[in-house]
């Protein structure tokens, strides 16, 4: 391993100078630091990170707490997305991540809190977790800087995606294209969950729809299998919906294979919306409709909240930080006005 010592004898100067180089010190010239890291490079120099965070109490290192309930892990076409975004800017400002170990049924491990301080992480963006769990709680409120997605707590740094927001401008599309049989099959139940099913009733209130508690369904979140069952239901009712709104578009697939099956076509027979607007979901004929999440943003301002709360503790504010998406027509759901 190549030292301080090695790059000073390399350079005919002191210990002192090579050090002032590498960390940008005013009083050495900028050819002298030019040349001394160029002679660094060249020889392979890489600082020991471990003296780093001695000398900065940092690591550079931030910690992510994810699991999903379907143990889809980074496949899971909405949270993958959205930690990319989140890598992509943690990294443009030279911090690494390093996943949570969260499985419970290994012996003698840590809680999340632990493993967190054992890699000394300066920092825990959490996601897509039981954020009633006591160790998930236990982690928010320790005095590790946190960042919650999706999940408001007291006291701590939220990015949410509007939920009311998006269902409201969902429902109203649907709305606007005739349809007034709306069934919702929505995900199992949490803060994201309650907040669209809830905007679902006002919804449907302030338009005058008196929605049967048949057309209200559940199902877990991207879960296909679970989403055609509930579809079929929908299907076998004597008065059935013109249109069925999906928790996500992924279990959206079940439903649309259960329609497919019963020998209806969709927009022409039935119409159906989905949610969070995956790649894949452009791909279909015809084109899903869906709210369409901001992803990039939602990813991108967790990293920039965390990293300054990290670096500006006593300056960076508090708060939730809610980010808008938008309806993305497609063609699944028919306008059913002049018919």
């Amino acid at each position: 391993m190549v030292s301080l010592k090695d790059i000073a004898k390399a350079c005919q100067v002191s210990v002192a100078t090579v050090s002032k180089a590498l960390n940008d010190h005013n009083d050495i010239s900028a050819e002298t630091k030019e040349r001394i890291r160029q002679v660094a490079k060249d020889m392979g120099y890489f600082p020991n990170s471990a003296a780093k965070a001695l000398k900065t109490n940092r690591t550079y290192n931030i910690g992510v707490l994810f699991v999903d309930e379907a143990r889809s892990g980074l496949t899971h076409n909405y949270f993958s997305h959205v930690l990319d975004s989140f890598k992509q800017t943690a990294e443009q400002q030279g911090y690494d991540m390093t996943f949570i170990n969260c499985c419970k049924t290994r012996p003698n491990r840590m809680t999340y809190l632990e493993h967190a301080r054992y890699r000394g992480f300066d920092g825990v963006v959490i996601a897509c977790i039981d954020f009633n769990d006591p160790e998930v709680i236990e982690l928010v409120k320790s005095n590790i800087p946190v960042v919650t997605i999706d999940h408001l707590f007291h006291n701590r740094i939220a990015i949410m995606s509007d939920n009311a927001k998006g269902m409201e401008d969902l429902f109203s599309y649907v709305y606007e294209r005739g349809h007034r049989k709306i069934a919702y099959i929505h995900g199992a139940d949490s803060a994201v969950t309650q907040s669209r099913l809830s905007t679902f009733y006002r919804m449907a209130e302030q338009k005058g729809l008196s929605i049967p508690d048949a057309y209200i369904k559940e199902a877990a979140y991207r879960n296909a299998d679970e989403a055609y069952e509930r579809t079929r239901e929908l299907l076998a009712l004597e008065d059935r919906p013109t249109c069925i709104l999906y928790q996500d578009d992924f279990a959206s697939f079940g439903g649309i294979k259960a329609i497919r099956q019963a020998g209806l076509k969709i927009p022409q027979d039935i119409s159906v919306a989905g949610y969070d607007g995956i790649r894949i979901a452009y791909q279909l004929e015809p084109q899903l409709t869906t709210l369409k999440q901001d992803t990039d943003s939602i990813g991108r301002l967790a990293a920039e909240q965390l990293i300054s709360l990290i670096e500006e503790p006593k300056t960076t504010l508090i708060r939730p930080y809610i980010v808008e998406g938008y309806v993305e027509k497609g063609q699944s759901v028919r306008d059913i006005n002049h018919t």
